[in-house]
């Protein structure tokens, strides 16, 4: 292996496992504020450190908002995604809500068939198969206490997968930096106007009120948690390669049973463990498959 995979997949696996520390706040803080609201806090405060390099690199005039219908498209995938894990976690234990979020790559595959007329491989179809399969052996013991709230989790897998499927479409039309200020600007801007419109619902969970100091910190910490962890897993794709670092996802999986057993008490059971072996292996499969069919290089 040579050194700057190494790099890469350290850079990698770092980035995965600093994202599951901001689902492990997050659990901590069932009902302390709206979902929306705490997902607001957290894009408001990453789009303050990117604006600021924004600003540092590219000029005020960069801070502009996309025009590109495109970039609103991730953004509002981004939140969906953000607000179904953020209620995912408060339901069921941090482990399984993000093993089936790992259903992300499964439902990209597809997602790329319909949306952007990819053709679709058998192997897609028998990943997406197995992966959801895996996906109802661990809601079996999770369905009757938390009812259909188990689904969060596959709302934040979908939210995702969409934003991956932007991502492609987008790719070149403007730099790097700009692309994560893009998607953290735009997705402030619907969360802020979801927190106010589930306000005017009337519903209880979602009342907005003046928080803690700490909710909000605690908040605000994810958001620019979450901005160091994409930058990371960013440097391990441009060190090793995308189809390299893939697997080191799975280190978030880890993270997230190792953080939810010390703190939380959640011990996977052997049926959820089961169904997290299902949904990896159904993962694991379509990347292998995948690098086996690239090109070899000449």
């Amino acid at each position: 292996m040579h050194q700057s995979d190494r790099a890469g997949l350290l850079y990698a696996l770092a980035g995965f496992c600093t994202l599951s520390i901001g689902d492990a706040i997050i659990k901590g803080m069932p009902g302390a504020w709206p979902a929306p609201a705490m997902a607001a806090t957290r894009y408001i405060a990453g789009t303050i450190l990117l604006g600021a390099l924004m600003v540092r690199h590219q000029g005020w005039a960069s801070l502009a908002l996309p025009r590109d219908k495109l970039q609103w498209v991730r953004g509002i995938a981004i939140s969906m995604s953000a607000m179904g894990m953020f209620l995912a976690v408060w339901l069921m234990p941090l482990a399984e809500a993000t093993t089936i979020a790992f259903t992300q790559p499964m439902i990209t595959a597809v997602l790329a068939t319909i949306l952007l007329g990819e053709r679709a491989r058998p192997a897609t179809w028998i990943a997406t198969l197995i992966a959801f399969a895996g996906v109802f052996v661990v809601l079996r013991p999770n369905f009757a206490a938390a009812g259909w709230g188990v689904l969060f989790p596959l709302l934040g897998a979908t939210g995702m997968a969409v934003t991956i499927i932007a991502n492609r479409a987008v790719q070149g039309r403007a730099s790097i930096l700009a692309m994560q200020y893009y998607m953290s600007v735009t997705a402030m801007i619907f969360l802020l106007f979801a927190t106010t419109a589930a306000h005017f619902t009337g519903l209880e969970n979602f009342q907005m009120h003046w928080p803690h100091w700490s909710v909000v910190a605690r908040c605000a910490f994810i958001g620019l948690s979450a901005t160091l962890a994409q930058w990371l897993i960013f440097m391990g794709t441009v060190k090793a390669g995308a189809g390299t670092v893939a697997p080191m996802t799975y280190g978030q999986l880890l993270m997230a049973v190792t953080l939810g057993w010390i703190f939380f008490d959640d011990h996977p059971d052997p049926i959820a463990l089961l169904g997290a072996v299902i949904i990896i292996g159904a993962g694991l499969f379509l990347w292998w498959e995948g690098r086996a069919r690239a090109p070899k290089p000449a």
